[in-house]
């Protein structure tokens, strides 16, 4: 693979997964992936229209995400399989500040047949290593609800640190829950 990473394009390998821009292309892929979990991830992600499920509605929505990408406004990366070519998960960035806030929100989603084999700690340490380095972001966060574990765990072997409790925080499954909420802090940043 001689693809890499951008400051608009996201290109991160490591020996079993690739983390990398969701393009326009990708409808199938993840209408695909989501319908195969949409009942495992239900609990975790708000109520979705029949359209989050659809090809079309996914190549729509991936068009404006590629705007995003290309203005260094958000990124939706899809974590896949390097064998397989299978789509395991998917992380995004959102709300990005640049100067004086130089943070984001992160969000992420895995399927349920990888579940607890480290593919979204390696993930999610590929993800966060391009926006700390090619975007210079300082600060990323993300929120996890209470009961959920698994998320909990994975942000603290990244080196995610809770900074508070938010309640009612997001629309989770048509119900107001509430989250945890962490951070973690670029050590390398530096001024342009």
């Amino acid at each position: 693979m001689d693809r890499v990473s951008t400051p608009t394009q996201v290109f991160e390998v490591d020996d079993e997964i690739v983390v990398r821009t969701a393009e326009p292309t990708d409808g199938a892929l993840i209408a695909d992936y989501f319908i195969r979990n949409r009942a495992h991830l239900k609990a975790w992600e708000p109520k979705r229209e029949e359209a989050f499920f659809s090809i079309s509605g996914w190549t729509q929505r991936l068009i404006k995400l590629n705007e995003l990408h290309r203005m260094g406004l958000g990124y939706y990366l899809l974590i896949i399989d390097r064998e397989s070519d299978q789509m395991l998960g998917t992380i995004s960035f959102s709300n990005l500040s640049r100067f004086p806030f130089h943070a984001c929100n992160m969000g992420y989603s895995l399927g349920e047949e990888v579940q607890g084999k480290g593919v979204m700690t390696r993930a999610l340490r590929l993800a966060v290593d391009y926006m700390f380095r090619i975007q210079n972001i300082h600060r990323i966060m993300a929120s996890y609800m209470p009961k959920n574990k698994r998320s909990e765990a994975v942000l603290e072997r990244i080196g995610f640190v809770k900074e508070g409790f938010a309640q009612d925080y997001l629309l989770i499954n048509g119900k107001w829950e509430d989250h945890n909420l962490t951070s973690l802090i670029n050590p390398h940043w530096k001024t342009l």
